[in-house]
């Protein structure tokens, strides 16, 4: 499926706002307010990712500025107590960093935010230096594709494959991101998995398939 934009190359943000170890507290709010971010990769000299630095990282100096934790939420906030009194990025930043690679599928990278709860992935290379970062909105990009883009898609790369011969032509119907499948085709074995292959196209909402056998399905008594 040549036309959708499979991987996480096509989609990230390939410029990007990073920091050093070194870089202190009130730099990095400045820093995520200047550029309307709410993460920012912490790197080495090389431009290796060693960790994330995000909102969720700073805001225990604000929560804690006033308070005087018992000793149950000392054992069971230990590291956010340890963020309250941090100073530099070395000391708030999340490490290792969660990262993709660029090759990656869409699907991957949509896994990795759920499973680890983060909002954005910084996008490394096979020595782990910084090539871009992709966040939720990047992978939601895919759904901005027009209908007609996908119904030219999933003709020429699963009706085409899977029907080459049908009983009568194959019609596609996208509105909206959801697409329909009409038509009488040879082999019904086939329309699970062109249900299946359909789905997978970048940007596919829903699909709703209405393929039958040579003959038509009959009318209830």
């Amino acid at each position: 499926m040549h036309g959708s934009p499979h991987i996480v190359g096509d989609v990230m943000t390939h410029t990007v706002v990073a920091i050093g170890r070194e870089a202190l507290f009130k730099d990095i709010v400045e820093v995520m307010e200047q550029w309307k971010v709410s993460a920012v990769p912490v790197l080495e000299g090389d431009g290796r990712v060693i960790g994330v630095v995000s909102e969720a990282d700073l805001l225990p100096k604000e929560e804690f500025r006033d308070s005087d934790p018992d000793r149950c939420t000392q054992r069971r906030r230990l590291s956010d107590l340890a963020k309250a009194g941090a100073v530099t990025a070395e000391e708030l930043m999340s490490s290792p960093a969660v990262t993709v690679h660029s090759g990656a599928t869409l699907a991957q990278a949509a896994r990795i935010m759920a499973q680890r709860g983060v909002k954005r992935l910084p996008v490394v290379n096979g020595l782990g230096v910084l090539d871009g970062i992709v966040s939720r909105a990047d992978l939601l990009k895919v759904f901005l594709r027009a209908d007609e883009e996908l119904a030219e898609e999933i003709r020429r790369e699963v009706v085409a494959c899977l029907f080459p011969a049908p009983v009568e032509p194959i019609r596609v119907d996208v509105r909206d991101g959801v697409v329909t499948l009409t038509g009488r085709v040879r082999d019904t074995s086939l329309v699970p998995v062109a249900a299946r292959l359909v789905r997978s196209v970048e940007g596919v909402v829903d699909v709703e398939c209405h393929l039958f056998g040579a003959s038509a399905p009959s009318e209830p008594q």
